[in-house]
């Protein structure tokens, strides 16, 4: 049945709402979380279970299957409310988590770490919709900061709990530490959170779009994760997945010209505000899979440091973030839209010129200082984008955009990984003469320009930021939350 809006989501009252943002905020927690956690216990999980060839999968399943899953869920929060798709989401997580702690070998951990990655697929785009449902633009730029904030104490937190709970507990305890949280969560929203929705007619689910989307999408993920990985860009199977991508997504395009409740209409590809907004997240997720991917690596590998140090080095970008994303609300308000996330750009520039300066002799600080910088700008680019993407739209299409906004994001990692990938394995095999080397065993006088190669890479996308901020109109008439 088509939804109509009735008032702000039952929700007015700042009372009522700081519940819901609660709930809200533990459950982008437990994707936040969960995105640092892991990493930390992977030695662990393969000593336990085996399978070390296998354990990239661990990642690539649950990025997949949070990719593809991302766009659906934001038309059928559209379509049946924002609270059963985010019961939904929390549920699938938990259950998978559950699961995975009990996992007896690593292909069961695996296929539960797709349940994890469908369950994240509704938490994030969903949280994000409520909360541009029960705040005006004014009152989102703190609340922005306060989501921000999440994920800052997640980047201190998740390498925490799961190097404690490797070392003293067991590595099955990273994901029973999701239950009580996910189940907070679920119950705040469900006791706390009331739509106010009328139903008046009959849906039309686009499910031909749906499965077109998450094949066609999942294959084209599949082929830049792990091309050049699993297999060589030019074999047959890499060459044979990505055509089948293009297929796909081609037939997805034509059957959404015709669907009369498309799972991702084509007018989202058509405004200004949602092409700027989309355009940079893609770029920031570029970004990220390149600094979270390598500056680790470089930090262990090149600067000579522990495991611990390295994942705090990264955290400084995570520490940025949120601060300048709290910080970002006052300034848009005042300014607009794209001036904040200009300045925002740039300052990202500034960072990665400042990561290129890093070499064999530099301190870890100044590799951190520069990781800062760039979630500084991050903070002021990417929640300046959502909020308006956000704004620039309806209740009844809201869950759409920040849906295609977060796959714009996962798709810009996709192909972060394969873009940064060939530029590091380029240098090691001109180097060594062997492009599949781990990168992990290689000595420091050949890692480094392998990664410093990539940071040129990184700033090359920082660049492009900029130039897509540029699209961004200055200042947007906000449609009501009803």
């Amino acid at each position: 049945m088509t939804t109509e809006r009735t008032d702000q989501t039952g929700v007015g009252l700042r009372s009522e709402r700081g519940p819901v943002l609660l709930a809200v905020m533990l459950s982008v927690g437990l994707v936040a979380i969960d995105s640092t956690i892991l990493a930390t216990a992977v030695p662990s999980v393969v000593e336990d279970l085996g399978g070390f060839t296998q354990f990239p999968w661990l990642f690539s399943i649950y990025l997949l299957a949070q990719a593809i899953s991302v766009p659906i869920y934001g038309k059928l929060a559209d379509l049946r409310g924002r609270k059963p798709i985010m019961l939904l989401g929390v549920g699938l997580f938990v259950l998978g988590s559950v699961l995975c702690g009990f996992a007896w070998n690593m292909p069961a951990l695996i296929a539960f770490r797709l349940i994890q990655g469908l369950g994240a697929g509704a938490i994030q785009p969903i949280g994000m919709t409520i909360v541009g449902d029960i705040y005006t633009l004014a009152e989102r730029a703190k609340v922005q900061g306060y989501i921000a904030s999440v994920w800052g104490i997640s980047a201190v937190v998740g390498p925490t709990l799961g190097g404690v709970f490797s070392d003293y507990i067991s590595w099955r305890w990273i994901f029973f530490v999701n239950v009580p949280l996910g189940v907070a969560a679920a119950w705040a929203l469900f006791r706390r959170f009331h739509e106010n929705i009328t139903k008046k007619t009959e849906h039309r689910i686009d499910y031909a779009g749906a499965i077109l989307l998450a094949v066609g999408g999942s294959l084209l993920l599949l082929g830049l994760l792990e091309g050049g990985v699993m297999w060589t860009w030019d074999s047959p199977t890499s060459i044979g997945i990505l055509a089948a991508s293009v297929v796909l997504l081609t037939a997805f395009i034509l059957v959404e010209r015709r669907a009369a409740e498309p799972i991702l209409p084509l007018w989202v590809l058509g405004q200004r505000v949602l092409n700027a907004a989309n355009s940079a997240a893609l770029l920031i997720g570029v970004l990220l899979i390149g600094l979270s991917t390598y500056v680790p690596l470089y930090a262990q590998g090149v600067l000579g440091t522990s495991a611990l140090v390295a994942g705090f080095a990264l955290a400084a970008m995570t520490l940025g973030w949120p601060l300048a994303a709290s910080l970002a609300g006052r300034i848009y308000l005042r300014v607009g839209f794209r001036t904040t996330m200009l300045g925002g750009s740039i300052i990202v520039v500034l960072g990665a010129v400042l990561l290129l300066t890093v070499n064999a002799r530099s301190a870890v600080l100044q590799l951190a200082a520069a990781c800062f910088i760039i979630g500084l700008g991050l903070g002021f680019s990417a929640s300046p984008s959502v909020v308006a993407a956000q704004s620039s739209v309806d209740w009844q299409t809201r869950g759409v955009v920040t849906g295609a906004n977060m796959f714009a994001r996962s798709v810009g990692s996709a192909v972060g990984v394969a873009v940064f990938g060939a530029v590091a394995n380029g240098v090691v095999a001109a180097r060594l003469g062997d492009s599949h080397a781990d990168l992990e065993q290689l000595p420091g006088e050949v890692l480094a320009p392998a990664i410093h190669d990539v940071y040129y890479g990184a700033a090359g996308a920082a660049v492009l930021l900029v130039a897509a901020v540029l699209f961004m109109p200055n200042r947007i008439v906000e449609r009501p939350l009803s």
